[in-house]
């Protein structure tokens, strides 16, 4: 159990709370396009800071564009200590669907397209996104980040990171660079990486989990609600303390564009799941 709350990168000066805000759901239906309430997603941004989130996940292609020109207009000039880690990878296509590409330009241009989005000279740090939302695709990771190793030569890069990985990518990555932090689908319910996290976590590498809700099947979810209804807390409350008390080097970003959600979330972090609890929920992925 980890009572921390507080993580510092590894190799960094960058220390966050652990408990985030992942802006993907700023961005319009299934991230494609502008928001329904722009002024919604400014306000909720302000509130997250002023709370005292100081760690953002984003990408310049949520929206493509939208996400990342909000929290310019939101934030900037940034807070000192607020990190922002985004991810390249993908682009869009015309119809919203998701182009997954590490092709040099496509890499270049992401970097690029997040520093102009973002109003940076540099960017803290950028996640290689591997696959697509479900799993990681198979194969060496060495070629595009080589590229990021460039950009990160040429002093556009601060730190990388990666997203969508299986254990042995993670391992030919490290020997090519240092890597601050992994960013794979994990929840109660979807456990794959619980080897994965332990290793990382003895390396002080951060897990960075998305999706704390997705994935359930009815019987998951009726036991999860079970367990949230006698704390008095939120289903996703539930969902994101146990990920807090799972282990210390986890890192939580979830989403929304509603401010009250938002300080629903951040109240998870003041959440104690009993032993007895915990065990509960550690079934649920049994």
């Amino acid at each position: 159990m980890c009572d921390s709350r507080n993580f510092t990168f590894p190799g960094t000066s960058m220390t966050v709370d652990r408990m985030g805000y992942g802006a993907m759901q700023l961005a319009g239906p299934h991230v494609f396009g502008p928001p329904k309430d722009r002024a919604a997603c400014v306000a909720v941004l302000r509130e997250a800071v002023e709370s005292g989130v100081n760690h953002i996940d984003t990408s310049d292609f949520y929206g493509p564009h939208v996400t990342n020109q909000i929290i310019k207009e939101a934030l900037h000039p940034y807070k000192d200590g607020l990190v922002i880690v985004t991810k390249v990878g993908a682009t869009r296509g015309s119809d919203g669907s998701w182009i997954t590409s590490m092709k040099r330009d496509v890499l270049v241009n992401g970097v690029h397209d997040n520093l102009r989005n973002l109003g940076l000279d540099a960017l803290d740090v950028v996640n290689l996104r591997n696959g697509g939302l479900e799993r990681p695709d198979e194969g060496s990771l060495a070629e595009p980040l080589a590229v990021l190793a460039e950009l990160k030569e040429q002093g556009l890069i601060k730190h990388i990171g990666l997203s969508q990985v299986t254990p042995e990518q993670f391992a030919e990555a490290e020997k090519i660079m240092p890597i601050v932090c992994v960013q794979n689908l994990y929840n109660v319910a979807k456990r794959g990486d619980d080897e994965f996290v332990k290793t990382l976590e003895k390396k002080g590498v951060a897990y960075v989990p998305y999706f704390p809700l997705g994935g359930f099947t009815p019987l998951q979810s009726s036991e999860l609600d079970s367990v949230a209804g006698e704390l008095n807390a939120t289903p996703m409350q539930v969902a994101l303390a146990w990920l807090l008390q799972r282990s210390s080097n986890m890192l939580l970003i979830p989403g929304t564009s509603s401010v009250g959600h938002l300080r629903e979330n951040l109240a998870a972090a003041n959440i104690l799941l009993s032993p007895e609890v915990v065990a509960r929920l550690d079934a649920i992925g049994g």
